[in-house]
């Protein structure tokens, strides 16, 4: 996620907070997923030393992708999650200002593809994808976004067809 000053953001949507109460989200983006997912053999990985995220489906691989993680200041969190909601078109808003950023799709800080899996306070953590601008954040897996998970466009996307509300998450040193 971009950085500003202390400036969090979390990704907005229109989504009944009793639904998702885990996942109070602030402002409308395009078509969302949430529910139960079907039962899966799938599950995320991320390992945080390595800084590759990968899928695996009863424990065989079937993807794994460079990302860019949160800095030692804002770091992304280790335990075990699951995907909360699913988001095309996902919208950045700052929680430090409030500003919502009109841009969406392929050039929005976040994306087009949010993948949310933990929430804290006001923030929500997620696996996103990131604008060409910051590709070389994912490309040289640097720790840089304020706890969230950058991927490239191309790998979100996949990465978002293959897993459903309720996969689970694992994050790893």
């Amino acid at each position: 996620m971009k950085r500003s000053g202390t400036a969090l953001a979390l990704v907005t949507a229109a989504l009944a907070a009793a639904a998702l109460r885990a996942a109070p989200l602030r402002a409308a983006p395009g078509p969302v997923s949430q529910g139960e997912g079907l039962p899966s053999s799938r599950v995320i990985v991320l390992q945080l030393g390595s800084r590759t995220l990968s899928l695996r489906d009863a424990g065989k691989v079937i993807g794994s992708w460079p990302v860019a993680i949160g800095s030692r200041g804002t770091p992304t969190p280790l335990g075990r999650f699951v995907v909360q909601n699913k988001v095309i078109n996902p919208k950045y808003q700052s929680t430090s200002s409030g500003r919502i950023n009109p841009t969406v799709g392929p050039n929005s800080p976040l994306g087009d593809r949010w993948l949310g899996f933990q929430q804290s306070g006001p923030n929500q953590y997620g696996i996103h994808g990131t604008p060409a601008a910051w590709s070389w954040t994912v490309s040289s897996r640097a720790a840089v976004t304020n706890g969230c998970v950058r991927m490239l466009h191309e790998h979100v996307r996949r990465l978002f067809e293959l897993v459903e509300v309720g996969t689970p998450v694992i994050i790893q040193r």
